[in-house]
């Protein structure tokens, strides 16, 4: 297993809820988690680590429950070449789409970060997810046989997902989703 170093310092992250969340914290405030080499889609973990980002780990860990159940999209911004629109529950945004197996790698990593939460003493209901990044990891290399003695490459990319939060006071802690709900 390839070592990753962490993309974020705890001097960074400080940084980051003061400029967004007007709080001072300090680092044993901070709590990280990484998911190595998941075989899921870059481009899918990439949108979601948008997504959540912002999100208390109990509001992220039941959006990727909807989004496994199918009953709610993620929006897909930056990848949208050749993307249906679809009926979000936002504003402003279209293209969205349910991926089943990143959500599944993401609940595994919020649940190592709500575990490491824990266990550092922290209360779980105010941590923030200050940032969430996505690495390529290693390619698994294979080949499919072919007529006449060729070979295709066949290979497979594997994903590792980096979340780090914050433990917030109560009053700065985001109360509901950040999305802009549509007037039904």
């Amino acid at each position: 297993m390839a070592r990753i170093d962490w993309s974020v310092t705890a001097e960074d992250i400080i940084k980051r809820v003061k400029e967004i969340y007007g709080a001072n914290i300090t680092e044993d405030q901070i709590v990280k988690a990484l998911g190595y080499e998941y075989r899921i889609s870059w481009k899918k973990a990439v949108e979601v680590a948008r997504f959540i980002k912002g999100f208390t780990i109990k509001q992220a860990e039941d959006y990727m429950n909807k989004v496994i159940a199918m009953k709610a999209p993620v929006p897909i911004r930056r990848f949208t070449k050749k993307q249906a629109h679809h009926t979000t529950p936002w504003e402003g945004w279209p293209v969205a789409k349910w991926p089943v197996k990143v959500a599944k790698a993401y609940l595994e990593v919020l649940k190592n970060l709500e575990n490491n939460a824990s266990y550092r003493g922290l209360s779980v209901d105010n941590i923030v997810i200050v940032h969430a990044a996505v690495h390529k990891g290693r390619k698994i290399r294979n080949y499919m046989p072919r007529a006449f003695g060729r070979s295709t490459p066949w290979f497979q990319d594997t994903v590792t997902i980096e979340l780090a939060g914050a433990e917030l006071p109560s009053e700065n802690v985001p109360k509901k989703l950040k999305l802009r709900q549509k007037p039904y």
